[in-house]
């Protein structure tokens, strides 16, 4: 009888437990993956601005346009 309860109180608990860890994976790895994202649009952004603020600094004054 006592050994009935444990099993079932084992086949009851570990679903929940596998469901709970593939939750915390699956999430683990969107934040991960979030992160990461940002970080490299982060580092292309200023390889961006420094290419544009070159470009700008480069450029004679007189090419552009003034008011």
């Amino acid at each position: 009888m006592i050994q009935n309860f444990w099993a079932n109180a084992a086949y009851s608990l570990i679903p929940t437990i596998l469901l709970g860890l593939i939750f915390w994976l699956v999430m683990r790895s969107i934040f991960r993956a979030d992160r990461t994202e940002r970080k490299v649009y982060a580092e292309i952004e200023a390889e961006e601005r420094a290419r544009f603020d070159a470009e700008n600094a480069a450029a004679p004054r007189s090419a552009t346009r003034e008011p």
